[in-house]
């Protein structure tokens, strides 16, 4: 069994990745390394994984190409043939969609559509594929349902990523490709990136900088450690989406379908603020932080909050490292890393 990861150089695909090798599942990864972040880190990530493949003797390769680039996609489908495949290759960041849209279309619209070309025509036996809690956008009943309507989004990253869902379902429907939508909440942890809040708080604590604190500390989040992602992530890869028996179309339930596609949210289910967040990592570092409070930046939202339950009668796991663990897990590997 040969797994395919887009982003296998990213956050999550490199986590992933590492699971993966170390259970004796050979790796290929693609990914464009681009330079929204530190490129370094990523090739830090890759020689991480390049040193587990040859300790386990388990094969990774990395294609280093643009999912925009149909020939690449075409090229790694045809030579490695993957039964399965992990898209976590997309334009992240909320605030950066606001700058720079056209990104977002081409990697996460452009780039999506020729996965699921790949998967249509290589008969792929099970597509997982990243969405995000953003798709909830004004949505402001808690905790986010997968039954909930998510047709309001507040930023584009959030309106390309509700469109892989419908373009996922639209594939599930045509040729029968069993696809799962993941709802992401706030994923942080060891390797993480650099643009996210812990890294930023993390960074500018140890260098005596004061931290951003948007919203006035008005904001709450679902965080979730990457471990938990991951242990999800395994379990849903070997159970693949299946039409829903009991599904009705006289009155549709967002979360499932007659097609093989599923969306699943995975989040925590611990709502935490973002002063309770912030204290977190004082505490870890044993330093006070200096504050600079202000306002709400576009495209975000007040709170999140995650309804997990489909998740858990699908697999039987429920993420469950609280925030103090996690946030200490962080601060240890960002201090070992960094020297500092």
């Amino acid at each position: 069994m040969t797994v395919l990861v887009t982003g296998a150089a990213g956050f999550i695909g490199y986590h992933l990745s590492q699971r993966l090798l170390e259970r004796g599942t050979a790796v290929v990864g693609f990914d464009n390394l681009n330079p929204y972040y530190d490129p370094s880190l990523k090739r830090t990530r890759l020689a991480q994984l390049e040193a587990t493949a040859a300790r386990t003797a388990t094969p990774f390769e990395l294609i280093e190409a643009d999912l925009e680039d149909r020939a690449a996609v075409q090229a790694a489908f045809a030579t490695h043939q993957p039964k399965q495949v992990v898209n976590l290759a997309a334009q992240a960041g909320v605030r950066y969609s606001i700058e720079n849209p056209s990104a977002y279309i081409q990697a996460n619209l452009v780039g999506f559509g020729h996965i699921l070309e790949g998967c249509r025509h290589h008969g792929v036996e099970h597509l997982v594929y990243a969405s995000s809690s953003s798709v909830y956008g004004g949505n402001t009943q808690l905790p986010f349902s997968e039954h909930h309507s998510v047709d309001h989004p507040v930023s584009l990253y959030a309106a390309t990523k509700k469109a892989n869902e419908l373009m996922a379902h639209t594939y599930s429907h045509l040729y029968g490709l069993p696809a799962t939508g993941l709802r992401f909440f706030t994923v942080y942890g060891p390797w993480g990136r650099p643009d996210m809040a812990l890294f930023l708080f993390t960074k500018a604590i140890l260098e005596g900088r004061p931290i951003q604190v948007f919203n006035n500390g008005q904001m709450t989040r679902d965080f979730t450690y990457v471990d938990d992602i991951i242990e999800s992530l395994i379990r849903l890869l070997v159970k693949p989406a299946a039409p829903d028996p009991a599904f009705d179309p006289a009155l549709p339930d967002p979360a499932t379908s007659w097609a093989p596609h599923r969306v699943f949210n995975i989040g925590n289910s611990n709502p935490t603020s973002l002063m309770a967040y912030i204290e977190a990592a004082e505490q870890a570092l044993g330093i006070t932080a200096e504050k600079q409070f202000v306002p709400m930046q576009p495209g975000d939202v007040r709170a999140t909050a995650a309804d997990t339950s489909s998740l858990e009668a699908w697999v039987r796991f429920k993420p469950n490292t609280s925030v103090s663990e996690g946030v200490a897990r962080f601060v240890a590997w960002y201090r070992e890393f960094y020297g500092v």
